[in-house]
């Protein structure tokens, strides 16, 4: 029904200008946005593309959908120190899209926005000849000079991570797998919490300001802590040294441990945690584990950074283990 599938300029004034506040944006009313930096500080851009049947399910509610594509950029400005600002959306939608899907889909972005006070400044909604796509390209803001990488680690440091590891992928296994839960013994709670940590991530956007101060290297955790440990590893040049006894971990994940030590190492290792892995130089460690705790954002010590070539290195109560190349999700 034509009421049910407006047109491309009705579609963006019923269903996007609302969402768009920031003056530079102009009511989504001109064919680009203009934003200013505030003075002294830096830009940092962020960009992640979400495709249904691949980063999430078709039928998931389009609410959490659209969280999803924000959160999960909201967590790398995070990783890097910064604040967000605004995003530009790209939205693909299917053939059968309809005005209700997209209703809930802007209600979703909407209920975001406010949570994390960040502003739609502008985008392009297109259709799609292969089911639904979502692009957000999220901007944020640092202290000049002050944007935390991957490659700043340094012999010495404290490694760190947010939260707990492995729920997200174990979650996913959850969806493909109606008996999952049962084999690897899971209560109706834990089933609900692995679900919920798939669909939706939480961004430690409160620990942005630690962060900025006290980080060398910071990157958020969306391939697995391995892989992404071999990421900042490798860009650099140390080694990292991890204590899997010293992963942080939710009684979901201690459930399937003591059910299947082989399940638990691939959900461990298998990515979405957006969780934040952060190297802290030993001198401002303590400042770091404060702010976080003021912060009111977990983190835990999980390892060191060593002189080396770029390596991950494992251990498990004194003992050496190979963390393979396979240990995390591969976007190809």
């Amino acid at each position: 029904m034509a009421e049910d599938r407006p047109g491309e300029f009705e579609l963006i004034k019923r269903y996007f200008a609302p969402l768009a506040s920031d003056p530079g944006s102009v009511g989504l009313t001109d064919d680009a946005a203009v934003f200013k930096a505030p003075s002294g500080r830096d830009l940092v851009l962020t960009k992640d593309m979400l495709a249904a049947d691949v980063h999430f399910f078709s039928s998931d509610p389009p609410e959490a959908i659209a969280a999803k594509a924000l959160r999960v950029n909201l967590s790398d400005l995070a990783a890097k120190g910064a604040r967000a600002r605004g995003y530009l959306l790209g939205l693909a939608l299917p053939r059968d899209w309809d005005a209700e899907w997209l209703r809930r889909f802007c209600g979703g972005l909407s209920g975001d926005q406010a949570a994390f006070d960040v502003t739609l400044l502008g985008g392009d909604t297109i259709k799609s000849g292969d089911g639904l796509q979502v692009s957000v390209t999220a901007i944020g803001d640092v202290p000049a000079g002050r944007a935390v990488r991957r490659s700043g680690a340094r012999a010495g440091d404290r490694i760190y991570v947010t939260g707990t590891l492995g729920d997200a992928a174990a979650g996913l296994q959850a969806r493909l797998d109606p008996g999952f839960s049962a084999r690897y013994g899971l209560n109706a709670e834990q089933e609900t919490h692995v679900l919920n940590r798939y669909l939706l991530p939480q961004p430690r956007v409160t620990l942005a300001p630690a962060i900025e101060a006290f980080a060398a290297a910071s990157m958020d955790i969306s391939d697995g802590v391995f892989a992404d440990a071999a990421h900042m590893a490798a860009a650099s040049g140390v080694d990292l040294h991890l204590r899997l006894e010293d992963l942080p971990v939710s009684n979901a994940l201690a459930a399937i441990k003591a059910a299947d030590k082989q399940m638990f190492r691939r959900c461990l290792g298998g990515g979405d945690d957006y969780e934040i892995l952060a190297a802290v130089p030993e001198t401002t460690a303590a400042e770091f584990e404060a702010a976080a705790g003021r912060a009111q954002c977990p983190v835990t010590l999980i390892g060191e950074a060593q002189p080396g070539s770029g390596q991950v290195l494992a251990s498990e109560n004194g003992t050496i283990l190979s963390i393979g190349a396979a240990d995390g999700f591969r976007h190809f």
